[in-house]
């Protein structure tokens, strides 16, 4: 999609350099060098929105409501990050912007804004779309970036949400989540009857395509870090089999038929392999299969259920659960499957750890007292944080820059069920995710880039 990429912004000198440096005890800011003017203030693991002004995009020889429509995505991407204010357009004084003039920063400044984001979109000759921003700080009354990016128009969703991830970049230094898919079981029908179908949605809920049809029970969707490929369980017949489903070809293959697994796998960092769950009699223990060769290494050997693998992001450690100490507990190994050691110590019990793509943290599931808590921890278990609680929260996964979770929230009642949700790292910010029916078991897929 991405043809032609400029950045044509001023080099602005340590610009935003201290968001989202969140510890496990809460949140430190780091100082910034005295000229800086745009800062998002995080103390206390409270964040304080940045205040930015997007007025729509103009629309030179394309549909108006196409350039509208782009700059609604951009908006409710920022503001669903829980790092951005965007302002009431209502509020706006300078009018009709255009993306090729300096803007009139004082009127921006007037009404509060920071940041401002200015743009345009077009048609091309060979019916391609068109699309150039920019970023403009406000109180510098300079301009931080410009880009431009050619696609075709039915791709103009995902062109805002790549803008998206620009504007996010520039203004926290790290990398945004916004061009991402999800994929999670929908489940449709009566609760004691409910049809499972796997599908995939972008991660604000659009464009919801299904990849199975629903004969047979699908569970436990799980994406590659480094490619648009899934692995999941199905049932057909007795026995459960994995598979390794390519969602942009839409090859799939089957990976084995593994009597009684319970935890569908997860791959390793390079994608070259998973690490399962396989129950063999009363207990479960941890394998690793390598995907070229198909052959199967045992990492554990207990008579404990030992289950739900997931490996650090270097490839070194994976996190588990385990009732080998008479609870569900959260256990380290060594990737060859040596040297365990429990790292949950708090009250309750622990399941679904995984670790996050950066490195500093393992997310988990906890029950304790009828409640399920999602939260997150230290890889040597120190620093436990609760990020949300409720009636049966379950199954967290990270977005790729591992600021950001999305996770399954079940419902009382006969006509309750599962929903999607997302949280941020400071608990603070929840969404729920739209889906068609009920939806569970969520995954988050790299950047599609």
């Amino acid at each position: 999609m991405r043809s032609t990429v400029s950045s044509c912004g001023l080099q602005l000198a340590a610009r935003v350099a201290c968001l989202l440096l969140l510890t496990l005890a809460g949140a430190v800011s780091v100082s910034l060098p005295a000229k800086a003017l745009i800062e998002l203030d995080i103390t206390q693991g409270n964040i304080e929105p940045l205040p930015i002004a997007l007025p729509d995009f103009g629309a030179s020889g394309s549909d108006p409501k196409l350039a509208s429509d782009m700059i609604a995505v951009i908006t409710a991407d920022l503001k669903r990050s829980g790092l951005f204010k965007p302002l009431d357009p209502a509020s706006f004084i300078q009018k009709n912007m255009d993306v090729n003039t300096t803007p009139r920063f004082g009127d921006w400044r007037t009404i509060g804004a920071q940041a401002l984001v200015s743009g345009t979109v077009s048609k091309q000759a060979d019916g391609r779309l068109r699309a150039e921003f920019r970023l403009w700080d406000v109180f510098a009354s300079e301009q931080m970036l410009g880009q431009q990016f050619f696609t075709t128009p039915e791709n103009w969703r995902r062109l805002a949400h790549i803008i998206s991830d620009a504007i996010y970049e520039r203004l926290t230094g790290e990398k945004g989540y916004f061009d991402t898919r999800i994929v999670f079981i929908d489940e449709s029908g009566p609760k004691d009857k409910r049809v499972k179908k796997l599908a995939i949605m972008d991660q604000d809920g659009a464009n919801v395509r299904y990849l199975t049809r629903g004969d047979d029970l699908v569970l436990t969707p799980r994406f590659s870090p480094t490619s648009q490929e899934i692995t999941y369980m199905s049932y057909s017949g007795a026995d459960p089999s994995v598979y390794l489903l390519n969602i942009e070809t839409g090859q799939r293959e089957i990976v084995g038929n593994f009597p009684g697994m319970t935890f569908a796998p997860r791959f390793s960092p390079d994608g070259q392999s998973v690490v399962m769950s396989l129950q063999q009699g009363g207990n479960a223990n941890i394998f690793k299969m390598d995907l070229r060769s198909r052959q199967t290494t045992r990492l554990t050997n207990t008579a404990a259920i030992d289950t739900s693998p997931s490996y650090a992001p270097d490839g070194s450690k994976i996190v588990f659960e385990s009732d080998r100490g008479g609870s569900q507990q959260l256990y380290v190994m060594d990737a060859n499957g040596g040297n365990a050691q429990r790292i949950s110590f708090g009250p309750g019990r622990y399941s679904t750890p995984v670790w996050s793509p950066r490195g500093d943290l393992i997310a988990f599931t906890k029950m304790h007292q009828g409640r399920f808590m999602i939260g997150v921890m230290k890889p040597d278990g120190k620093g436990e944080r609760i990020l949300t609680e409720g009636y049966h929260n379950e199954g967290p996964a990270w977005a790729p820059n591992g600021r950001v979770l999305v996770f399954f929230r079940d419902t009382p009642g006969a006509n309750g069920g599962p929903q999607v949700w997302t949280v941020d790292l400071t608990g603070y910010n929840e969404q729920r995710v739209s889906t068609p029916a009920f939806g569970s078991d969520p995954s988050w897929s790299p950047l599609i880039n």
